[in-house]
């Protein structure tokens, strides 16, 4: 972390800046049931008997934005998950699986308060967010802006099926197979306005600590590094006679010689 001047003893003065505004947010966790994937191979190749998740991603989400009828302030919010999936696909359990890649959407829907507003904004530069819905030839709506965090999902089954529109049908056809997946996804939704807020500031400082390049040789920077003892210990240690020891609470046996000695000197 940088170093800075100390900050002159004043008043600070109050300044106008433009921030984004979160006006409401909320957070989830969905189990995406039985999602239907999209093989880039076209079809699940008939010598195919097991398959397995080896990597879910989201590659993208869209979302729109729309006002909710008799309900001034909140907006609709329409996710649509893009997830890239690749798959381990198995002859057989002892065989040597294929890689096989796919994609898969799922949707979502949240509401929300975003406050109104119905003034325009018009930007200079390529940072004008596409929030303004035409109600009619000469009204338009200032819509929030909508953001989604996401960390990488989980894939909690993957599964072979017959595809739905071949279940009545003859259930040994094996071309008419498809691969569904349950996925897990943790998420943050905000809603958010840009705004014009006074905040107090201190004059312009300068860093004080001076960039330089480490010349020390490798093996010196090395020599700094704490050795990784932990990492030596195996961890979950269940002994009846020590009595429960676990990862959380035990550092190692030289804790617990030492808590023995105590408990024997009492």
């Amino acid at each position: 972390m940088s170093k800075y001047n100390s900050v002159p003893d004043k008043c600070p003065e109050a300044v106008p800046i433009k921030v984004r505004r979160v006006f409401d947010s909320c957070s989830d966790r969905d189990c995406l049931s039985n999602i239907q994937l999209i093989l880039d191979c076209g079809s699940l190749p008939a010598d195919i008997s097991i398959v397995k998740s080896r990597c879910v991603k989201v590659k993208d989400i869209s979302m729109t934005v729309e006002p909710v009828p008799f309900n001034k302030g909140f907006y609709s919010i329409d996710l649509t998950y893009t997830f890239s999936i690749e798959l381990m696909a198995y002859e057989k359990s002892c065989g040597s699986p294929t890689l096989i890649t796919a994609k898969a959407y799922a949707g979502k829907n949240v509401v929300l308060y975003g406050g109104e507003a119905s003034s325009k904004i018009f930007f200079s530069d390529d940072d004008k967010p596409d929030t303004y819905s035409k109600s009619d030839c000469c009204e338009f709506i200032n819509l929030p802006s909508a953001s989604v965090q996401v960390v990488e999902p989980i894939a909690l089954e993957t599964k072979i099926v017959m595809s739905e529109r071949n279940k009545d049908k003859d259930s040994t056809a094996l071309g008419n197979r498809t691969v569904v997946m349950t996925i897990g996804v943790f998420s943050v939704i905000e809603l958010y306005r840009p705004v014009t807020i006074m905040v107090p500031t201190y004059e312009y400082t300068i860093p004080t600590k001076e960039c330089h390049i480490d010349s020390e040789s490798p093996c010196a920077v090395f020599d700094r590094i704490r050795f990784p003892s932990e990492q030596f210990i195996p961890g979950g240690i269940t002994d009846s006679s020590f009595g429960m020891l676990n990862s959380c609470d035990y550092t190692g046996k030289n804790d617990y010689y030492e808590n023995s000695e105590s408990n024997n000197n009492s």
